[in-house]
């Protein structure tokens, strides 16, 4: 299964959530009506998570929850973006070391662009609180694109036409894993239907010190 999803460059577990799961996230996580929220993985969001963490740990048992992002798109609270990779993770304190770059503040939260070496190891989890279609707003992945490394987001358009698309529908309760280094886009909502998803990146291992997971 591992090869594959390194070869293919995604993996879905349809299903995986039960319709209540999906509202008790829905609940925890609250309403947003915003691109991007992103939040803060305390005890009580950790807990909402751990039905998405326990499908995750079944084919990679130690891999943890590391940065969480909430998407709630609709004709109301719209937007898309162009081709590109996320290579930013989350810390608790700036150290500056070797390979570490990018660095930036959002929300009182350290950000910054680790080594390939460290995003290679995550894994970017797509969870679909609802449906996802072309209509409102699926996101569409490059098949394959994680193999380029890091992409300079001047060539991101380029590199993706060399790519398969596929665009990835979902029915609520849908889990979506791929490499960190995929090139991913989305388009506007054209419908009033809400398109609830949360960004979810897993990493196995401990930062060097004296790094650590905001976390």
């Amino acid at each position: 299964m591992t090869t594959d999803f390194h070869n293919d460059g995604l993996l879905w577990l349809r299903g995986a959530l039960s319709t209540a799961d999906c509202e008790t996230l829905g609940a925890a996580l609250g309403p947003e009506n915003k691109p991007g929220a992103r939040r803060a993985l305390d005890g009580s969001e950790n807990t909402a998570l751990s039905p998405i963490t326990k499908a995750i740990q079944a084919n990679w048992p130690n891999h943890r929850p590391v940065r969480l992002v909430s998407f709630d798109k609709s004709n109301a609270v719209n937007w898309a973006v162009p081709w590109h990779q996320d290579r930013i993770i989350t810390v608790k304190e700036r150290v500056d070391m070797d390979g570490y770059t990018n660095w930036s503040q959002k929300a009182g939260v350290w950000h910054c662009e680790p080594p390939l070496d460290v995003l290679n190891k995550m894994l970017f989890v797509r969870v679909h609180l609802d449906g996802a279609t072309a209509e409102n707003g699926a996101m569409e992945i490059a098949l394959g694109s994680h193999k380029n490394g890091a992409v300079p987001s001047e060539q991101a358009d380029t590199i993706a036409q060399r790519h398969t698309h596929a665009l990835t529908t979902a029915e609520a309760g849908d889990i979506l894993i791929l490499p960190m280094l995929t090139l991913h886009r989305s388009r506007t909502s054209k419908t009033a239907t809400p398109r609830r998803t949360l960004r979810i990146d897993y990493a196995a291992n401990a930062l060097p010190p004296p790094l650590q997971w905001a976390a």
